[in-house]
């Protein structure tokens, strides 16, 4: 019987269906930290994690018995790959699955910083009435530069041509895709987009792939949108392009420190934010739960 320890919140219904399987004897056990974890992790063979919990190097040394570390969604940047590696510790995600929740959430974003629904919508729980003050723009034939055109970036440019956008696109691989997207270096999304959208991993290679000099780099009034990953947008450099009016609104649901221990950025008016939402979808994440059981299914049964 092998040993899975949930450290984050599974669907019911994988939940339900994991604990039905008699090879495996499944333990809850959420919002450990490290050193709880570090107590725990000897004496399971399996460990599933949303992005709440960091697999650090530390609890891989601590896993004596550990053989695979599933990330229900998509990033794995709360585990540490190389210490995994290094220990031969299996790693396995659920890309998929959260695609058309993430997308989606985007799109509403993307809707939220040009219609400026954050302003609005404050300003009348104020009981205010600034019907003047929040003139917005269209979507409608816009220039959206998606800056990673995985299955993400992809599902927000279908979204994006539906309304009649033009949409190009940035990855340091060949965009292979039938929808009308035209790949185009860096330099020359930041020149042409009105909108930019980050789907891209937090690496040592994207950190701050937007920052001052990106900026610059710009259209005067460009609109900013990352619901991918905190860090690779330089959230001082952002801050200052919102001050000086280059960036008219930005729409984050990802930031450098989750949760902020800053909110100046935040706090601006042309922001629009949400806390880290975009795969928090009933749908995807029963999708993401059963993909976890399936991954657990096919390594052991």
């Amino acid at each position: 019987m092998k040993k899975v320890l949930i450290c984050d919140a599974l669907h019911p219904d994988a939940l339900e269906e994991l604990k039905s399987l008699s090879e495996f004897d499944v333990a809850v056990k959420t919002g450990m930290d490290e050193p709880e974890l570090i107590k725990t992790i000897p004496d399971y063979d399996a460990a599933v994690v949303r992005s709440a919990t960091k697999i650090t190097k530390n609890v891989i040394k601590a896993a004596s018995n550990l053989e695979l570390i599933i990330r229900a969604g998509i990033g794995l940047d709360n585990i540490d790959l190389k210490a995994a590696e290094k220990k031969g510790i299996a790693v396995a995600n659920t890309p998929k699955a959260t695609t058309i929740s993430v997308a989606e959430h985007t799109f509403g974003l993307m809707l939220g910083a040009v219609r400026q629904h954050g302003r609005g919508n404050l300003s009348m729980k104020e009981h205010k009435w600034e019907k003047k003050a929040l003139k917005g723009s269209e979507l409608y034939e816009k220039t959206l530069g998606i800056i990673g055109s995985g299955r993400i970036g992809l599902a927000v440019a279908q979204r994006a041509i539906a309304f009649g956008m033009k949409v190009i696109a940035y990855d340091i691989v060949d965009i292979k895709t039938d929808l009308d997207v035209k790949q185009v270096s860096l330099d020359e999304l930041f020149e042409k987009a009105d909108l930019i959208s980050l789907h891209l991993p937090l690496t040592e290679g994207t950190k701050h792939i937007i920052s001052d000099d990106e900026f610059s780099k710009m259209k005067q009034g460009v609109v900013i949108v990352n619901a991918a990953r905190g860090g690779v947008v330089d959230e001082k450099a952002l801050l200052k392009s919102l001050k000086e009016g280059k960036v008219k609104a930005a729409a984050l649901d990802v930031y450098e420190k989750e949760p902020p221990d800053s909110f100046e950025l935040i706090d601006h008016q042309n922001v629009i934010s949400t806390p880290h939402i975009g795969a928090a979808c009933a749908e995807g994440q029963k999708r993401a739960g059963l993909e976890v059981v399936k991954i657990l299914k096919e390594r052991y049964l």
